[in-house]
């Protein structure tokens, strides 16, 4: 079946070196409502995406990530926006999160930008630095950081996709 949905959630894959040029506002605002559009349970829409230009914002995000991982470098490979999804730990909010993650990430495929989904928000949002975020950005510290996305211009070309293992998946009838 010839799809451009299906070739895209086939051929996304994931961005480890960005440019430096920042991405336009149009770009970055298909990709944050296509994030909006993401299922969630009983429709309430629980997560709150928080999308990062600032340079100071994003540098100090990205150190806070970085020493959480314990590893040199910069979690974000480079990338000039950062977005993070929160949730309600109750349950559904790391499911949600997750959805919207995955949608913006497929999107960001489809505009032609580059995207890595990062590890550790969980950790970053615990910490009273991140926790100083959330008050910062107007949102109850009681959020969860559950998945981000370092969002923007690919440097690279993306590996092309693993073949899929066998057994994948069974179709019961």
């Amino acid at each position: 079946m010839k799809n451009e949905a299906i070739e895209v959630l086939m051929n996304r894959r994931s961005v480890r070196k960005f440019k430096p040029e920042q991405i336009t506002d149009a770009e970055l605002k298909t990709v944050l409502d296509a994030g909006t559009y993401a299922p969630t349970a009983k429709g309430d829409q629980r997560p709150f995406i928080v999308a990062v230009q600032d340079k100071e914002t994003r540098d100090a995000l990205a150190a806070l990530n970085t020493k959480i991982a314990g590893r040199p470098g910069d979690c974000y490979y480079g990338a000039p926006t950062l977005i993070f999804v929160l949730a309600p730990d109750d349950g559904f909010g790391v499911l949600d999160a997750c959805a919207v993650e995955t949608n913006m990430l497929n999107a960001a495929y489809a505009c032609g930008l580059g995207s890595c989904w990062i590890h550790r928000s969980n950790q970053m949002f615990k910490t009273e630095e991140g926790k100083a975020y959330l008050r910062k950005w107007g949102l109850d510290e009681s959020l969860d950081g559950w998945c981000s996305i370092a969002l923007g211009y690919a440097d690279m070309e993306p590996a092309p996709p693993k073949p899929r293992k066998e057994g994948y998946y069974r179709i019961i009838k």
